[in-house]
């Protein structure tokens, strides 16, 4: 349990005109990362300026203690400047609204993350997928093991997909209990909480991808990875005594990534409209904005953006009012709103054609990104057939 601490953070400036400003600044450097695949370490540090990076820590722990719905909001303007800086931003402010929810790290390395936090971007992230399993939300254990010592654990495995790579001061990493008299057939499965300067950590340069460029998704090893006994949080199992992945079925907390990606949407929107207005063909004599046909592309575009936003926010309000007939829907909304913010962005992007796919044009970044709100769990197969089953009773 960590212990209470004596810092204060501010609440970040959720205004229209507040947040605008940081999505700017984030922007301004987006193109360049997505080229270069570079941490993009000045968003990150204009998002920490701005507050919005320790926006979830705990009011026990002296932050503002942001819920679901401002943590969306958030997410959306980081997204709408850069959807690597978003992804590494959600997974961080993630962590935090986990560990105020239920304290479980141990102190001594919280009171470091909140130390570090009131300086420089401190970033953490859930490592859980493994080259050979996959992503976790489909089932199976890892792996990856954590081997119990007489004063703590010895990690060792091979994780993909760690967002955030070298930057992460912190991995959160989800493993299997390798202990004395455990049940083979049931071992203990949690998540281990790791320094990201921990000696044999190696990480292996496996990211190149369509979109998210920057988020610096690589894969990592840990070799003999040494921790204390209070380093290794145990994943309850069910009533049942069945383990299920948290990640299998969409709660309050997977609505972050959603968020991001409509802050993507909403940059497309803004491209699309940019292009629109200072686009005068010969032939036509004016801008392509005031034709009939561009007219009704860009309220379709925005259709879709707000239908995306409702969902989102919708599910969020009717969680927050104790609604709980809507949490077995989670996942079915995830969906709906991903499918929105990939209608949004080609709908922009087809409407212009060669323009709107070259490298010169914003759009082409803002489409391969938003084409990766499908990878997060759980995934469109998995959510429809689930849906199904429920409708069907079978």
């Amino acid at each position: 349990m960590t212990a209470l601490a004596t810092r204060t953070f501010t609440a970040p400036d959720l205004s229209a005109e507040g947040l605008a400003k940081v999505t700017a600044e984030i922007a301004s450097t987006a193109a360049e990362h997505d080229r270069s695949g570079a941490i993009p370490w000045p968003g990150l540090e204009a998002a920490h300026r701005a507050g919005l990076l320790t926006a979830s820590i705990g009011a026990q722990f002296g932050g503002p203690g942001l819920g679901h719905r401002d943590i969306a909001r958030i997410l959306t303007a980081i997204g709408e400047g850069d959807a690597s800086v978003g992804l590494i931003a959600s997974n961080t402010l993630m962590a935090h609204a986990g560990q105020a929810v239920h304290p479980h790290w141990p102190t001594a390395f919280y009171d470091d993350a909140l130390d570090r936090s009131q300086t420089d971007p401190t970033l953490i992230n859930a490592i859980r997928a493994e080259p050979e399993l996959g992503a976790p939300a489909r089932g199976g254990l890892p792996t990856t093991t954590a081997t119990r010592t007489a004063d703590g654990w010895i990690l060792n495995g091979h994780k993909a997909y760690a967002s955030g790579g070298t930057g992460l001061a912190y991995h959160v990493v989800w493993a299997v209990a390798d202990e004395p008299n455990a049940d083979a057939d049931h071992p203990r499965v949690g998540h281990i909480i790791v320094p990201g300067d921990s000696a044999g950590i190696t990480w292996v340069d496996t990211w190149d991808h369509l979109g998210l460029r920057a988020s610096n998704t690589h894969d990592v090893i840990y070799d003999r990875v040494a921790l204390p006994a209070d380093a290794f949080i145990e994943i309850p199992r069910g009533a049942d005594g069945v383990y299920r992945d948290p990640a299998a079925a969409a709660g309050p907390g997977s609505f972050a990534h959603p968020a991001l990606y409509i802050g993507v949407a909403r940059a497309a929107r803004s491209a699309f409209a940019d292009y629109a207005r200072n686009r005068v063909p010969t032939a036509l004599g004016k801008p392509i904005a005031q034709t009939d046909r561009i007219q009704s592309v860009a309220g379709e575009i925005d259709l879709q953006i707000v239908a995306a936003e409702t969902l989102l926010h919708g599910a969020l309000l009717r969680i927050e009012s104790g609604d709980k007939t809507i949490l077995a829907e989670l996942s079915a909304v995830k969906i709906a709103i991903a499918r929105a913010v990939i209608a949004a962005t080609q709908t922009a992007v087809a409407a212009l054609g060669n323009p709107g796919l070259s490298k010169q044009s914003s759009l082409e970044r803002h489409l391969r990104d938003a084409l990766c709100i499908r990878v997060h769990p759980p995934q469109e197969d998995t959510v429809l057939l689930a849906s199904g089953r429920r409708i069907l009773g079978v």
